[in-house]
């Protein structure tokens, strides 16, 4: 498929045809950017466009979708493209250095059939130490018919020194009027399931294409009445709550529809477009809920459920984050103003 499959991300696109059609194709990319927005999917067609057999037209060098090489790539079975990922059947899924050493042995020799040898590396974030210093030897000296392109939703976690020796290509969410028009084209769905997927996943392609639409509403459903003033009265109710979703390992889960609400909330409170939020259908609620809020103490817990979120990995106690966060929720929404504390 040519690169017009890949939804947004004009700036990269434009990046990477340009490279190739002045022939100044770097040996090593890093496509960095959130989770499920199209990155690995833009390296696979930037792959095929660099190995497709057939001549660009005037829309400049792109994949054509349909030739053998390019039908290699996409089933990955191309003798000149590799793909390193995680193996996602263990505890801590990471990329070990024995898969670096295999491809250390390919990457030595000429292509067999392409213009390039490409190794796509998925999750690059989660090389090893020992498997990172290894990559890091191969992308100071590499061959010249080479090609690296490395994922990740977290740049930051890969060694300063891997990243150096990589061209960084950011990017970012389609606009979500995009996501919903392709929505309702490859899923068939209706103009509202489209709307609120778009919103659901923050205009994640990736996650949007496969998510389940009926499961999606019931999380909403139920977070939703989390959130109302009848749950968030009663305080046993709140850590009860936190304990069961924090035994089903669905923490996570929960400060992501909690995020959304008070990002709805403070949407509400500064007056902005309803079309914005994700709970539109509940606008009167948020409309409730806000009037006696403070903008400040939504955006300092809004805060606050991000820094949880970003630390999830880091041995935080979750069950404790998420009661403190429904408390403090509580405190905002059901304490009057002229009785807080100053």
């Amino acid at each position: 498929m040519p690169f017009s499959d890949l939804i947004g991300h004009e700036r990269p696109k434009a990046i990477l045809k340009a490279s190739i059609l002045h022939d100044r194709v770097a040996h090593a990319y890093l496509f960095h950017g959130e989770d499920g927005i199209g990155k690995k999917l833009a390296a696979m067609r930037f792959a095929q466009a660099i190995n497709c057999d057939t001549d660009y037209g005037p829309g400049g060098p792109d994949a054509c979708g349909i030739c053998q090489s390019c039908c290699q790539i996409e089933a990955r079975t191309h003798p000149d493209f590799r793909l390193i990922e995680p193996d996602q059947e263990l505890a801590n899924p990471q990329i070990k250095i024995e898969q670096v050493r295999e491809l250390e042995q390919q990457i030595v020799y000429r292509p067999l059939v392409g213009r390039r040898k490409v190794c796509l590396i998925d999750e690059a974030d989660r090389l090893t130490q020992g498997a990172a210093n290894a990559l890091l030897k191969t992308l100071e000296e590499p061959t010249a018919h080479s090609l690296f392109l490395l994922i990740t939703s977290r740049p930051s976690a890969l060694p300063a020194t891997v990243r150096s020796r990589c061209q960084a290509i950011r990017f970012v969410p389609p606009a979500r009027t995009q996501v919903e028009a392709a929505l309702i084209t490859k899923r068939e769905i209706t103009p509202d399931d489209a709307r609120f997927l778009a919103m659901a996943t923050q205009a994640r392609i990736g996650q949007a294409l496969k998510a389940d639409v009926a499961a999606l509403r019931a999380q909403q459903d139920e977070f939703c009445r989390l959130t109302s003033q009848t749950s968030l009265q009663s305080i046993a109710t709140l850590l009860g709550t936190a304990e069961a979703l924090h035994k089903s390992d669905r923490t996570p889960e929960a400060l992501e529809w909690l995020a959304q609400w008070v990002r709805d909330l403070v949407l509400v409170g500064v007056g902005a477009d309803p079309d914005s939020l994700l709970n539109l259908e509940r606008l009167p609620d948020l409309q409730q809920s806000v009037r006696s809020l403070q903008l400040g103490n939504l955006l300092d817990l809004l805060t606050e459920i991000e820094t949880i979120q970003r630390s999830s990995g880091r041995n935080l106690n979750l069950q404790m984050a998420l009661e403190n966060i429904l408390l403090r929720l509580r405190e905002a929404v059901c304490v009057p103003v002229e009785s807080r504390l100053p």
